[in-house]
């Protein structure tokens, strides 16, 4: 019989993300105890003027525009213009269920290469590959963030025989919660061979350090952006997300568009129309107060991880950390993770899901397993955190790491 499945198809397994929170599920209905770090979602509910926002406009049923509600679009670039100093029009947005169903259209829609740092998010490479675009991976030291130095870029780019290139920059990132600082290098290069960024900002306005930026400040006019409402505003299951794409790559959002249009057709339109509230409310308060909690957390599991034993960032924003068991003796990460679960309970995911070699015993740990509905409403009404409100509102965040850390002291 012929195969009936693609070869690309059959390459791939299912969504490391996804996996780890089933898997996470079933040894809990199995009655064991499980810190669920594995799995990247806030903790947090909803504002409230969203929440109202999506009930006022439930019984709205036809079918809105492809590109998203004209209103919507205008509201998504101002909010986009004001946390990131750029100057996005309403016609450069197109809005699609999430913005991971909108990086892999625009890269079925992208006639070229693409270059992925590792580490990178979970889903750029299998998207790539169902795509058909050539991956290569541009190496990337702890020491420099995570992030690739613009020579390494540069003797990247001058490798590949396509000069059709597109460039992922994920920055707060995924996994490792740390910023870019080079931006403005890394533009140069870009700018320089004309090749295409894909930045994508979904942890922007969970940037704990002061203003953000994005690579869009320094080469506009190559830099697609893309953000939604599943971090920030916590209803990643109600998935909506936008794409910005300037005029001087309309020919991709054309394109982006028509392929939209016998894909996804248009968004639900109850959630679009509470994202106009979303994008257009003050949730200064809300989102002051969720920073502060992911910040204060990050920092707590950091500090108590690191040792001569693991090596470990700083938290920078976002949610995650990715340490190195320098200890560790495993023949995979994907093996050390294994064991980790099964002797502790505490589920982190492999760097190796991330672009890194196997043999790094590197993981990705999310701290978001906590009561973020309650906590929020401590954290607004309270000037300060500290340990008892972790223990009080985040105790899996506590046990966890200190069983984390003990498994590592005992190897």
């Amino acid at each position: 019989m012929n195969k009936i499945i693609k070869e690309q198809i059959t390459k791939l397994k299912p969504s490391a993300t996804l996996a780890i929170n089933e898997e996470c599920k079933k040894l809990e209905k199995n009655g064991k105890k499980i810190y669920k770090f594995g799995f990247g979602q806030s903790p947090f509910p909803v504002p409230d003027a969203v929440i109202n926002a999506l009930k006022n406009n439930a019984e709205k049923h036809v079918y809105l525009p492809m590109q998203g509600l004209e209103e919507l679009r205008l509201a998504a670039a101002e909010n986009l213009n004001k946390y990131n100093n750029s100057n996005f029009k309403k016609d450069d947005i197109v809005i699609g269920p999430g913005t991971k169903e909108l990086m892999f259209l625009v890269q079925v829609a992208f006639n070229g290469d693409i270059i992925l740092p590792a580490p990178s998010w979970v889903s750029y490479q299998p998207q790539a590959l169902i795509a058909k675009n050539k991956v290569h991976w541009l190496e990337t030291k702890s020491d420099f963030n995570w992030f690739p130095t613009a020579k390494a870029l540069e003797d990247k780019i001058k490798k590949i025989k396509n000069k059709n290139i597109l460039l992922f920059i994920n920055s707060p990132n995924n996994p490792s919660g740390t910023i870019c600082k080079n931006l403005e290098e890394i533009a140069k290069i870009a700018k320089k061979y004309k090749i295409v960024i894909f930045s994508d900002e979904i942890y922007s306005q969970l940037n704990f350090n002061g203003q953000y930026k994005s690579i869009s400040n320094f080469y506009p006019e190559g830099t697609i952006v893309s953000t939604g409402l599943s971090k920030w505003c916590g209803a990643g299951g109600w998935r909506l997300g936008f794409v910005a794409i300037p005029n001087q790559l309309k020919e991709i959002q054309e394109s982006l568009k028509i392929v939209c249009s016998e894909s996804f057709s248009s968004v639900s339109a109850p959630i679009q129309y509470a994202a106009i509230e979303a994008y257009k409310g003050d949730h200064s308060i809300y989102l002051e107060n969720v920073k502060k909690i992911l910040s204060f957390t990050g920092n707590y599991v950091y500090e108590k991880l690191k040792s001569n034993l693991i090596s470990v960032a700083r938290p920078e924003g976002g949610f995650y950390l990715f340490p190195e068991f320098i200890n560790a003796k495993f023949s995979t990460s994907s093996e050390m993770c294994k064991d980790i679960l099964k002797n502790t309970g505490v589920a982190l995911l492999p760097g190796s899901d991330f672009g890194l070699d196997n043999r790094r015993m590197i993981a990705r740990l999310s701290y978001t397993d906590f009561d973020g509905k309650n906590f929020l409403k401590h954290t607004i009404s309270s000037k300060k955190l500290d340990g008892g409100d972790l223990r009080k509102f985040a105790p899996n965040i506590v046990e966890g790491v200190e069983a984390l850390k003990e498994w590592s002291n005992s190897l």
